[in-house]
């Protein structure tokens, strides 16, 4: 972990711990410089990535002040319940035609050769039933890298897409729970958990996330969030919003279900924090595809579970076959081993940062 990785941790376990309490002045770029060892610079870009993920704000000539209110969320006392501005409707950036021209296509072309020079018969045999461990040990690599998710190969579940993942999430936790969707949210997403038989319960959405009124009136036990980019709305779940959900789960002995789509692509220096990562051992299950990153005709999509969670979907679904064939896992396994990956996920934010450095000037 870089210097200033390391100084961002550090710092955001002192907020979320109360060290640093909202409102609170954090020290100046120079004097937390000379306390820790590191350089004004480092100082300075752990405070940017602090200001990004909504845990604290910049104020001219005054400082960095801790804007994260965690006490404030959920439940929220009569007294001082306050009405959010619901947010308005926002335009998703979406994968356009126009970045297909970035895919490596030469790379994935020679990726697949390797793969059948490398393996040759053994593409014919079937999948182990969670998925190749090649492609689980190379997806355990790369969330530790990119998204400070410390996972162990046996953690993931592989799968041929998110509606087939819902399914299997709502074989372990059960048909008899009420389920809790964003409000508005991705229409399939209701529908393939209709279609599973469990009753859904829509949550209305405010500026930072589900507004904590609807958290706190729900009767919901399983809540399913895309808390990076939610669609349609374009919402971000804030910092604040991150830590309300997991503290809402923990109260009601309930599960998180976190649609993490899409967050290789944001616009930021560093992807937010997934809730995965904030409660590694906690009640939330995380799920992503490659169907944003690669193409949508990758039908490969991946769960990641809480370490108490492992022998529990080992139990009640580890008899399914894998759905994915093992020569796409392989495929897979090896192009984010080889890094071109990352490199096609860096070259799409590149250009997105500099359409969007164009449109606001």
């Amino acid at each position: 972990m870089t210097g200033y990785m390391k100084l961002y941790t550090a710092l955001r376990e002192k907020i979320t711990g109360g060290v640093y309490t909202s409102g609170s002045r954090l020290p100046s770029k120079r004097q937390l410089a000379d306390e820790s060892g590191y350089s004004v610079i480092t100082v300075e870009h752990a405070y940017e990535l602090l200001t990004e993920e909504g845990y604290v704000e910049p104020r001219e000539r005054s400082g960095y002040f801790v804007i994260y209110k965690e006490r404030d969320a959920y439940p929220v006392s009569e007294g001082r319940r306050e009405r959010r501005r619901a947010a308005e409707p926002v335009a998703v950036e979406r994968r356009d035609e126009m970045e297909r021209d970035l895919f490596p296509f030469s790379a994935f072309a020679r990726t697949m050769r390797n793969v059948l020079s490398t393996y040759g018969e053994k593409i014919l045999n079937p999948s182990p039933n969670q998925g190749c461990r090649e492609l689980r040990e190379a997806l355990a690599s790369y969330l530790a890298r990119s998204r400070d998710m410390h996972v162990p190969p046996e953690g993931i579940i592989i799968g041929s897409g998110a509606e087939y993942l819902y399914g299997l999430n709502v074989q372990v936790l059960g048909r008899d729970r009420v389920y809790g969707l964003e409000n508005p949210s991705y229409e399939k997403i209701r529908k393939v958990y209709e279609a599973s038989q469990v009753e859904v319960e829509m949550l209305a959405m405010g500026k930072e996330g589900i507004e904590s009124k609807e958290l706190a009136r729900s009767r919901a036990s399983v809540l399913h969030v895309t808390p990076f980019n939610s669609f349609p709305s374009g919402i971000t779940a804030s910092a604040s919003k991150r830590a309300e959900y997991i503290r809402w789960a923990e109260e009601r002995k309930g599960f998180i279900i976190e649609d993490d789509f899409d967050s290789e692509f944001t616009l930021l220096s560093k992807p937010e924090d997934t809730l995965f990562s904030l409660a590694p051992s906690g009640p939330v299950i995380y799920m992503n595809s490659f169907s944003k990153t690669i193409a949508p005709s990758i039908r490969v999509g991946y769960l990641v579970l809480p370490e108490p969670m492992i022998s529990l979907y080992r139990e009640k679904v580890g008899f399914y076959s894998c759905t994915v064939p093992v020569f796409d896992q392989l495929v897979l396994a090896e192009f984010i081993e080889s890094g071109q990956f990352e490199r096609h996920i860096n070259r799409v934010r590149r250009r997105r940062r500099k359409l969007e450095a164009l449109r606001k000037h």
